[in-house]
């Protein structure tokens, strides 16, 4: 019995064990439920808010979309343009590469070409021409070419350019400059001494080219010409350049009695010429202007005695006319007057004005001459000058004729 209530007690405390572990984990169980909801309802609600707010970060971020669309077509355009341009770019380079290429040809067959004497006088005359039609010079007219001439040493020489001076003076310019050592020293790849040595040897060449110069006396060969000779140098580098290897070689020219001369140093001096052959023109037309003046002012002089001449033939075919109108009105008119008396009724007679204008005389230093007094037949001036202001009483006089007046009548 003890056993049986011990048992149903045990398993009444079993059930009751049970049922109070049930409980406990049926409410585990639902605050763990309740907890997970609760965190499901905010996760969602977390959710529903982080959508929100996506969809305003989208819709701000339309027009920055749309915005870096827009750069990254242009982005685009700019590197095809870009790929294109390269390209182009690419080809110039190509065409610049070529004729480089074909310049340094062209320039090494050039300088081949200057090593030859012949085609070195031959450039440095073309160039001195150049020079010469800057200046305004012109051939044959201002200049000469290779003009042949004997010196006082029976030596014959032959200038490259005889420039004409005002009067009857020339002027000697030789055209035939040494630079086959410059050509060597502007050679690529050359060495700093190698090129130095060159350069020394250019100036060497144009010192002895100037004794050479010197020697020829071209000034002993043309009389009217200053005791010197212009050695055309054809570059300014090239005469540079033997100036700097040489400081002392224009000192040297000059008391030979040659002027080193580059193209731009030449240029003025002719331009110089040019400007003197302009004022000599000048000159001479003022010359000519002054003569024709003084011829203009003597011979206006002969007109004023002409003038003079032909008022005083005026002034008698006044005096006459003047005369004329006296007569009829004091003989003639009176005569008429006595028939109009008799009663013939003749027409009326227009009334005859005389003429009171006299020729204007002559008052112009100028234009009173000796023929003046000659074509008055010696009659002076002032004289005349009454005689034309007393005109108009000596016509008032008609009114008393003279006898010999009445006869002419």
């Amino acid at each position: 019995m003890d056993l049986l209530i011990a048992a149903v007690l045990g398993l009444a405390v079993g059930a009751l064990a049970a049922w109070a572990l049930c409980r406990a984990l049926t409410a585990s169980r639902e605050v763990a439920v309740t907890t997970e909801r609760d965190l499901l309802r905010r996760r969602v609600a977390d959710l529903e808010s982080a959508a929100d707010d996506e969809v305003a970060v989208a819709t701000a971020m339309v027009p920055l979309r749309e915005a870096l669309t827009r750069v990254e077509r242009q982005v685009g355009t700019l590197e095809r343009d870009r790929a294109e341009q390269f390209g182009r770019l690419g080809e110039r380079l190509t065409e610049v590469s070529t004729a480089t290429s074909a310049l340094r040809s062209q320039t090494a067959t050039l300088a081949s070409s200057l090593n030859s004497t012949t085609v070195r006088g031959a450039w440095g005359e073309v160039q001195l021409r150049r020079v010469l039609e800057h200046a305004g010079l012109l051939a044959r007219c201002d200049f000469d070419e290779q003009v042949s001439a004997v010196t006082a040493h029976d030596r014959a020489v032959r200038p490259d350019v005889l420039v004409h001076l005002p009067g009857g003076k020339c002027l000697v310019v030789d055209a035939k400059a040494p630079m086959a050592a410059f050509l060597q020293a502007q050679a690529d790849g050359a060495e700093p001494a190698r090129r130095r040595a060159l350069l020394a040897d250019h100036a060497r060449s144009l010192r002895g080219h100037v004794d050479t110069l010197a020697g020829k006396a071209y000034w002993s060969a043309f009389s009217s010409t200053p005791e010197m000779v212009v050695c055309f140098v054809p570059g300014e580098g090239i005469l540079a350049a033997a100036l700097d290897a040489d400081p002392a070689l224009f000192d040297h020219a000059m008391t030979r009695k040659v002027v080193l001369a580059s193209p731009a140093t030449l240029l003025a001096m002719l331009r110089t010429v040019a400007f003197t052959w302009q004022q000599e023109a000048l000159t001479a037309n003022a010359l000519q202007l002054l003569d024709l003046g003084k011829e203009l002012y003597t011979r206006l002089g002969t007109l004023g005695g002409h003038a003079a001449k032909m008022g005083s033939s005026l002034r008698r075919s006044v005096e006459a006319y003047n005369q004329l109108v006296g007569a009829l009105e004091s003989r003639v008119l009176v005569t008429a007057r006595r028939m109009n008396e008799l009663e013939l009724e003749p027409e009326a007679l227009d009334e005859v004005q005389t003429v009171e204008v006299a020729p204007r005389p002559l008052t112009a230093p100028e234009l009173v001459a000796d023929e003046f007094t000659e074509a008055l037949g010696g009659v002076e001036r002032s004289e005349l000058l009454d005689d034309e202001r007393d005109e108009g009483s000596d016509e008032g006089s008609g009114d008393e004729p003279a006898e010999g007046d009445r006869r002419s009548a």
